[in-house]
């Protein structure tokens, strides 16, 4: 039996598109144990919308998959950090710079969960019986 993850943190970051163009989407990022899923914005949808405008359909950064967590620069009030896949993917994101910045929250949750796998295959707990 599968249960849903805790959720972390909940609110709305920027992602930059991997198209020629390269613009900044904004998203609605959920952040868990588990991962970061990021919820695209319907047409129309802006700032602290309700729920129905933002997509059901969700992307999912799992934790098991990401490699690290790095902190471009600090520009003009907002954080810019890359989120590096352990396949060598980079994800760039951006965020407001007030109150504990997305990137810091990310990384942290990354760290305690490798520490908890680490943990587990010390023990040789296997991560289905988590």
């Amino acid at each position: 039996m599968s249960f849903p993850a805790k959720v972390m943190r909940d609110g709305l970051l920027e992602k930059r598109s991997s198209g020629l163009l390269q613009l900044w989407k904004k998203k609605r990022c959920v952040l868990t144990e588990e991962g970061l899923r990021l919820h695209n914005c319907k047409s129309g949808g802006g700032g602290d919308a309700p729920s129905s405008a933002w997509g059901s359909k969700a992307k999912e950064l799992r934790f098991e998959l990401m490699a690290t967590v790095d902190c471009v620069e600090y520009k003009r009030g907002l954080v810019y950090f890359t989120v590096v896949m352990a396949t060598g993917k980079e994800i760039d994101f951006r965020c407001p710079q007030d109150g504990t910045a997305w990137n810091a929250e990310i990384a942290l949750a990354l760290v305690r969960y490798k520490n908890l796998q680490a943990a587990y295959y010390f023990l040789g707990v296997n991560q289905s019986e988590w």
